[in-house]
């Protein structure tokens, strides 16, 4: 017999599911990168081999033996050790509701429909992920159903718990209702301030090698270790892997050198966070990321808050003249700032600004619910999908590939995830404020291209509790207040009508 108690037993086998995570992690970084795509039902196989791995060990009856005996013996525990048994808990819990033959088919299906997606995306031909589609939805909807009852939990609300743990969609509706009372007024607002004073447009060709240099520059300020992470192109922005493994991915845009930039912040800021959960639990349930919300955060704190910021664009602009030889009034920082913060609607979720950006989240949120509940076939979401864009924002997309075929979520099972996203906006403008009032003279260190301050201040506010308490526990501990969308509001009105 072991001697390790029942607890020390949980924490070894929780380290061999960490490992095979990190597998998974890298065999869907593969995927978006280097993989064939004639190669997606092999990928799919070995995919689903490996998550049938990680199901076997949590709904394991050895496990669930080993849970009941550290339990009965919890108040021995130290408090890290108490909060990583509630994540080991609600691991086993999910896991216990899902049949290792539904996370199978899961697996196989959403391999395909992704493949079908980067597809779809070429040909801009919704009809070529639709069957794919259909069927992932279809599983989706039968895994709802089980979490639903095992969780006790509204069938849409037990799927963004996975990624999202302890918030419900009425606490969503919340914050979207608080948005919706002044964003739409505010956007037209800005519109027309803006509109008396456009930024002076920006054309040439950017390679992909030159962007990919600024990329690498720029994320090295930010303080990514390179010797255990690496940065590259694919169809859709991505940061992968484990804490001495990451990857983050970027789409580079030829005619256009900001893309590829804010999207390779928005990916360093999940990175950075992944990199700065405590060192001693990071094989552990309690020492990952707090959901996706506060991943979030992390990516909308840096790819438009200070991505967006005057002090950002200060430090920017040499560098742009460094990388790809540029000068010019339409490259100084004031023009720059100017562009980087226009409001306009537009047709594509991460092209969007931080003002209409909500509006593309809900849009998403309301098609996800009706797609999950049958109240929408999948054949029939690019007619909802256009119909919904000209209701919010006036615009009519003039293919599938600007309008439900932008983002891979669905194709590969994550509903429930897209409001994190606003979610994320709140959460990083109430963090931005109080982070601003502990570290005067910020805006001169990110000027200087001096990243510590702030990174170290996340650190220990956010990235160092792990998993240990919850979003709106976290950001009262962090700010001082209870999590509202009042931060963000403040934030916008403050950039978009005083000139930031």
């Amino acid at each position: 017999m072991s001697s390790a108690t029942p607890y020390e037993q949980l924490e070894q086998e929780f380290r061999r599911l960490h490992a095979f995570r990190g597998a998974l992690a890298l065999l869907r970084w593969d995927a978006a990168v280097m993989m064939p795509r004639g190669s997606a039902d092999v990928r799919g196989e070995q995919i689903a081999a490996l998550e049938s791995e990680c199901h076997t060990l949590l709904i394991a009856p050895r496990l669930s033996r080993l849970l009941e005996r550290a339990q009965a013996n919890q108040q021995a525990l130290e408090d890290w050790q108490q909060a990583n048994l509630r994540e080991m808990q609600r691991l086993r819990d999910h896991a216990f509701a899902t049949p290792v033959a539904l996370i199978q088919r899961m697996a196989r299906a959403t391999t395909r429909a992704e493949a079908a997606w980067f597809e779809a995306r070429r040909q801009r031909d919704f009809g070529l992920l639709a069957p794919q589609l259909d069927e992932v939805i279809k599983l989706v909807r039968d895994k709802a159903a089980l979490l639903a009852r095992h969780l006790n939990l509204d069938p849409y609300d037990a799927l963004a718990d996975e990624f999202t743990p302890g918030m419900l969609s009425t606490d969503f509706d919340k914050i979207f209702t608080a948005l919706s009372r002044r964003l739409p007024e505010l956007t037209i607002e800005v519109g027309e301030l803006q509109a008396a004073r456009p930024p002076l447009p920006i054309q040439g060709r950017f390679g992909g090698s030159k962007q990919r240099a600024l990329c690498v520059e720029v994320m090295k300020a930010l303080g990514f270790p390179f010797d255990r992470g690496r940065f590259d192109e694919s169809e859709q922005a991505l940061s992968e892997g484990v804490p001495g493994d990451m990857r983050v991915t970027a789409r580079l845009d030829r005619a256009d050198p900001f893309t590829g930039l804010l999207g390779a912040l928005h990916e360093t800021g999940q990175a950075m966070y992944d990199l700065g959960l405590p060192q001693a639990w990071r094989d552990q349930p309690v020492g990952k990321a707090r959901g996706m919300a506060l991943e979030e955060s992390q990516s909308l704190l840096l790819e438009q808050i200070v991505g967006r910021s005057r002090p950002f664009v200060a430090y920017l602009r040499p560098l742009l003249e460094k990388h790809f030889g540029v000068s010019g009034p339409e490259w100084e920082p004031d023009n720059l700032y100017r562009r980087l913060t226009t409001v306009r609607r537009s047709l594509v979720r991460v092209e969007a600004d931080e003002l209409t950006y909500p509006l593309h989240i809900m849009l998403r949120y309301e098609l996800e619910q009706q797609l999950l509940s049958g109240e929408l076939r999948t054949r029939d979401l690019p007619a909802a999908w256009n119909e919904q864009v000209q209701r919010r924002l006036r615009l009519t997309p003039a293919d599938d590939l600007e309008g439900c075929l932008q983002d891979p979520h669905w194709a590969i099972g994550s509903f429930g995830y897209f409001p994190a996203y606003v979610l994320g906006s709140v959460v990083a403008a109430q963090l931005w404020e109080a982070l601003r009032e502990e570290r005067p003279g910020l805006d001169e260190a990110i000027a200087r291209g001096e990243f510590s301050s702030l990174m170290s201040w996340l650190r220990e506010n956010v990235h160092a509790l792990g998993a240990k308490v919850g979003v709106p526990e976290l950001v009262q501990l962090a700010t001082g207040k209870p999590l509202s969308a009042s931060a963000f509001l403040r934030y916008v009105e403050r950039k978009y009508t005083a000139g930031g």
